[in-house]
């Protein structure tokens, strides 16, 4: 006999055994969704979640919540684990009837996409970033091709994957990250930072990245090459690089080649619990990078940072095309120079900080966030729809109309 339908089912990779953005993005979704049934009282689940690579020891803060039944189907041997998800996915579509099957990664699309057209369930995939900016394998691009919607996080993500793999731009969805406006928040710099850092009377330029050999698109080299001229302007500057990886060398070599080594501090990781603190300390935030979204310039601006980044790539989101900050070419340090003396001046309106705060949390802050979720979880609407609007096209359709312009 079949069991009782569900709304929905999730797919996803993993979730609780590591870090990162998309593990970082998907908790948020799931955040949203159970706030979501827990306002609507319901007691019966309302999602099936399979979880390929995740154990039942991973530490799961929705394990108990009524909104979800959990599948955990970890394996020792990667092709027992596919199996076991393809079985598990194939009983929840017989027996739950669910709405719909969300797809939280273009690895598990193909399989979703057999077991869905197969029982005629419609699919979602949650794209991220990256993983579809290039040519996908045939039947990963049929997989993307065939659902009924995509989800991405940024106009600029829709833009090259539908470039790269044939895709309808009708058929994608605006789920933008967000951020927590209760974790970051303005404050003073801590005295115990300054003097850790060595940064008493000194503004400062911080940059939040990884320093892989493979990532130098963030930028942190072309904000050392931009150094001298800033010093010229502004000769207290020093700039804070937080995070780790095996490019650093270079880069403190780059430093001593331009000049400006005892200007250049290598902070190294620092845990999410503590970045706050370091965000405080920043006079501008700068990353000429080229980002699918840039959680950390969300991050930045909650803290009333003033931020700097690249001009093409998906920071237009977070930075409202230029509406909250500065957009550079993002291999031009003499653009990085201007633009940060810009900023260090102070004159304009985009280093008003609790006006960037404010903003910044209209659009992506966690309330914001719950309310698009919910929103795509509702019958697909036509694409026309101007619901189906990303948020940055929807403020800057307000922000024409008003006149707000920095």
């Amino acid at each position: 006999m079949p069991q009782p339908s569900v709304r929905h089912v999730f797919v996803f990779l993993e979730i609780f055994s590591c870090e990162g953005g998309i593990q970082s993005y998907v908790k948020d979704i799931l955040r949203a969704y159970d706030e979501a049934v827990t306002a609507e009282g319901s007691q019966q689940s309302q999602a099936d979640v399979l979880l390929l690579r995740d154990g039942p020891d991973c530490p799961n803060p929705w394990a108990t919540s009524p909104a979800f039944r959990f599948h955990y189907l970890k394996s020792s041997l990667p092709q027992l684990g596919r199996g076991r998800l393809a079985i598990a996915l194939l009983r929840v579509l017989l027996l739950r009837r669910p709405a719909r099957v969300f797809c939280g990664h273009i690895k598990l699309a193909p399989l979703v996409r057999s077991l869905c057209q197969l029982t005629g369930t419609p699919y979602t995939v949650l794209t991220y970033g990256k993983e579809v900016w290039e040519p996908l394998p045939p039947r990963s691009q049929q997989a993307l091709q065939q659902a009924d919607t995509v989800w991405t996080i940024s106009r600029y993500s829709r833009d090259r994957a539908c470039r790269a793999n044939h895709l309808d731009p009708a058929q994608f969805r605006m789920v933008p990250c967000a951020v927590d406006g209760a974790l970051f928040t303005p404050g003073p710099k801590s005295a115990e930072l300054v003097a850790r850092y060595g940064l008493a009377n000194a503004r400062v330029l911080m940059t939040v990245a990884r320093l892989w050999s493979g990532d130098i698109y963030k930028g942190v080299d072309v904000t050392i090459r931009a150094l001298p001229a800033i010093l010229r302007a502004f000769p207290d500057v020093k700039y804070l690089v937080i995070g780790r990886g095996d490019d650093q060398p270079r880069l403190a070599r780059l430093a001593a080649e331009m000049g400006v080594a005892d200007r250049v501090i290598f902070a190294g990781f620092v845990p999410t619990e503590a970045l706050v603190d370091h965000y405080r300390l920043a006079d501008a935030y700068v990353m000429p990078s080229q980002e699918g979204f840039g959680i950390v310039y969300l991050e930045a601006l909650a803290c009333g940072v003033p931020v700097l980044a690249g001009d093409d790539d998906g920071s237009a989101d977070p930075l409202q095309d230029g509406r909250l900050g500065w957009p550079v070419p993002h291999r031009d340090p003499e653009a990085v120079a201007a633009a940060c003396c810009e900023i260090l001046a102070g004159q304009d309106r985009r280093c008003d900080g609790p006006w960037l705060r404010q903003e910044a949390l209209k659009v992506f802050g966690k309330e914001a966030f719950r309310r698009c979720v919910v929103r795509l979880l509702e019958p697909i609407p036509p694409a026309a729809d101007p619901k189906n609007r990303s948020p940055i096209e929807a403020v800057s359709s307000r922000s024409a109309s008003s006149g707000d312009r920095p």
